[in-house]
């Protein structure tokens, strides 16, 4: 099979890029720093990948933007995400988005070779920490801690906040809508019992959260 990849650190690029090389079901690996290059190559003729490893956090478009555009060019190319986000938001845009597998960067070349194998023969595959928090969305649950005030996503979203950022600019970082923002800021007012942002963040710079 054919195998391009789409990463832009150099390192993790070419720890797959010399594994992957040398099985004996992939005839050839290519690689691009980012989705745009990656396109202009299947629009040059010179791309035309069976398989896609693609990462998220890339220069200019991110993995999951660039799925409609990879499938609208070459809707017989399976894609797996291959990326450091294992929130549950970011995993469930890049499956609605048309990514076949989704696996975490913690796993193993073997592991990434086994996905690649089962995704070519028509299955799809998660890593297990992603396939839990599926789980979790369509069903699971867990038991919460009586000290969480506020939900890992909407931490992260108050973060943000203190940093600075705009909802837009966090939407983007999150890769979430930043309708999905203004929603998480409203619960994190509600939980907390703050009626804006300033007394949010006040709360937060005590370590009260």
């Amino acid at each position: 099979m054919k195998l391009h990849i789409i990463e832009d650190n150099l390192k993790i690029r070419a720890h797959l890029e010399t594994f992957l090389g040398h099985q004996e079901d992939i005839a050839c690996v290519q690689s691009h720093t980012s989705v745009e290059f990656f396109l202009s190559a299947v629009d040059s003729g010179q791309a035309k990948p069976d398989v896609i490893l693609l990462d998220i956090g890339l220069p200019g478009m991110s993995g999951v933007e660039g799925i409609p555009e990879i499938t609208q060019r070459l809707p017989e190319t399976d894609i797996i995400m291959l990326t450091t986000y294992e929130e549950e938001e970011v995993i469930l845009n890049a499956l609605c988005a048309g990514a076949h597998a989704y696996l975490s960067k913690k796993s193993s070349l073997q592991e990434i070779h086994t996905a690649i194998k089962v995704v070519r023969a028509g299955g799809s595959y998660m890593s297990p920490n992603i396939a839990r928090q599926i789980v979790r969305h369509f069903g699971g649950s867990r038991t919460p801690k009586k000290a969480e005030i506020l939900t890992e996503r909407q931490l992260k979203v108050l973060k943000l906040l203190v940093d600075g950022l705009t909802y837009g600019a966090i939407a983007k970082e999150l890769f979430i809508s930043a309708e999905t923002v203004k929603t998480h800021v409203k619960n994190i007012y509600k939980s907390l019992h703050v009626s804006n942002k300033a007394e949010a963040i006040q709360k937060y710079m005590r370590g009260e959260i």
